[in-house]
């Protein structure tokens, strides 16, 4: 036996127990069928596809992934100095205004945004707790192939994008949705899940050809225009700011940020609203939950944001509902999810059932 046949029995031989700890890998996993999904608030028809869960590192580019959390800074200084505190270029100090201002024109542009009112226009069989259904599903999902979380809203925006375009009949939800999440992935992630494994996710429900040929019609429908900014591209920057004049640590405030932000995309009551508010609410209900007895807004995040207490309020109601679980308290996949060490447990944090109507005056500190 020459050098070259040694090397290459010994190279099929790796690649054959690869194969062998893939499909055992596979077999392992559990498989979900959402089947028909019923028109019911308190439905529970999903289970816990892995219980051991693993945070996955964020990827790291440009746009999306522009600005990152800093250490907590004990005092007040302007815009310009948190946006240009860090040596990391990453930052994009000087140009931070200017990419904000554009992301902010984008998000109200109206092919980067959902009907706020599309189940009761476009679609005939498809309710909001369905959609609630899917979504908290594919959170499961994405927790199951690690995929991160601008992979997921990028997932739900395509979704409501899709659905205020095209009716849609029940049993086809889910092949919308994983078809989405395919779609996500290969634009956001480095190593995406392949067809066959939204395939398999869904118990072979849906063949290959179907999940392909839905991405097709999601692609067409949506013009190709895939990216947007997303609640995550607004909740950095934002969860800085909110750290400023904070004494607590960010190892608390930025994961139950996660969380709030996360859990409003349970909600289609929150589908009108436009990622920065979105982000803005959750820092804003954040701030409340760790410091109940101090207004959670101030000066320099009305500036960041942009947008004053009054114009959160009702945003605010709706996230702190399901907070609470009086929305969507069957929907569990984000609520476990945050109850885990690695996330600090903010999900079982107490926080008041109501907030204090002088919040929602305007903020003169």
């Amino acid at each position: 036996m020459t050098e070259m046949e040694s090397c290459v029995r010994i190279t099929r031989a790796a690649a054959k127990r690869k194969a062998m700890a893939i499909d055992e890998d596979r077999v392992s996993k559990k498989r979900v069928v959402l089947g028909e999904l019923r028109n019911v608030s308190n439905v529970s028809v999903l289970t816990n596809l892995n219980q051991k869960r693993e945070t996955r590192k964020p990827k790291k580019s440009l746009g999306a992934n522009l600005i990152k959390s800093s250490p907590v800074v004990q005092t007040l200084e302007s815009s310009s100095d948190i946006d240009s505190r860090s040596d990391d270029p990453q930052m994009c100090g000087p140009y931070v205004e200017d990419i904000y201002e554009y992301l902010r024109e984008m998000e109200v542009k109206p092919k980067q945004k959902p009907l706020p009112d599309y189940i009761e226009k476009v679609q005939k069989d498809v309710t909001p707790s369905m959609r609630g259904v899917l979504v908290d599903w594919l959170v499961e999902v994405a927790e199951e192939y690690k995929l991160g979380s601008e992979t997921l809203y990028l997932t739900i925006s395509h979704i409501d994008r899709f659905l205020s375009l095209k009716t849609v009949n029940k049993q086809r939800l889910q092949l919308v949705g994983v078809s989405a999440m395919l779609i996500a992935s290969k634009y956001e992630e480095i190593s995406p899940p392949k067809v066959e494994d939204f395939c398999y996710i869904t118990d072979n429900t849906f063949t290959k050809q179907d999940v392909v040929k839905m991405e097709a019609d999601i692609l067409l429908a949506l013009q190709f225009e895939l990216g947007r900014p997303t609640i995550n591209t607004f909740l950095r920057r934002f969860t800085r700011v909110a750290q400023e004049d904070f004494k607590v640590t960010h190892l608390q405030l930025d994961p139950l940020c996660c969380y709030l932000a996360e859990l409003s995309i349970l909600d289609y009551k929150a589908v009108k609203f436009v990622p920065s508010m979105l982000a803005a609410s959750a820092v804003f209900l954040a701030r409340f939950i760790v410091r109940p007895k101090q207004h959670p807004w101030n000066q320099m995040l009305e500036e960041y944001t942009k947008y004053k207490a009054a114009d959160l309020q009702v945003c605010v109601g709706i996230i702190h509902d399901l907070y609470l679980s009086r929305r969507g308290g069957a929907l569990q996949a984000i609520r476990e999810k945050y109850k885990h060490h690695k996330f600090q447990c903010v999900a079982t944090m107490p926080v008041s059932p109501e907030l204090p109507v002088t919040f929602w005056e305007d903020v003169t500190i």
